[in-house]
């Protein structure tokens, strides 16, 4: 496998990326996902979600999953990834690859001997890449998505 350089764009839908970014209010308590607790009255500071999300912004890029076949890794249809070239595709890792120039979001692994890409989808069967031309693209640092029945 060799990594390959996708496009030179940053930004999905063709933009380049912002050179001003806006902060969000971060609240100055979390949120439990069990029991209620009283939340803070104040604003601890500002999230800039793409400086939380880019750690190496000449290395990332963003791109739209397609399909259901990374489900069970909370990658949905039309989830936005961001990728990270300088990262080292290793096994365990999620990554985009091209393989027979056909770009993919799989997980690299090593089965029997063999290097596969993996589906968390139980409906899809492994991909083994013995034979095939495979050049990665980056490694999936996170995911972004809509929660079911989120305004759009």
């Amino acid at each position: 496998m060799t990594l390959a350089s996708p496009p030179a764009l940053h930004v999905v839908g063709g933009a380049s990326a912002p050179t001003e970014t806006c902060g969000q209010p971060l609240l100055g308590c979390r949120v439990r996902a069990g029991f209620p607790s009283p939340a803070d009255d104040h604003l601890d500071d500002e999230l800039n979600l793409h400086e939380h999300v880019v750690r190496r912004p000449a290395s990332t890029y963003f791109v739209r999953a397609e399909g259901d076949s990374m489900q069970s890794d909370g990658i949905h249809d039309r989830d936005l990834l961001v990728v990270d070239r300088s990262l080292e595709p290793l096994p365990g890792r999620v990554i985009v690859v091209a393989v027979d120039g056909e770009l993919t979001v799989k997980r690299l692994a090593h089965q029997r001997g063999r290097t596969v890409l993996l589906a968390s989808n139980p409906r899809f069967a492994p991909i083994p890449l013995e034979g095939r031309e495979c050049h990665v693209w980056g490694v999936v640092t996170h995911v972004i998505h809509a929660l079911p029945g989120a305004p759009a």
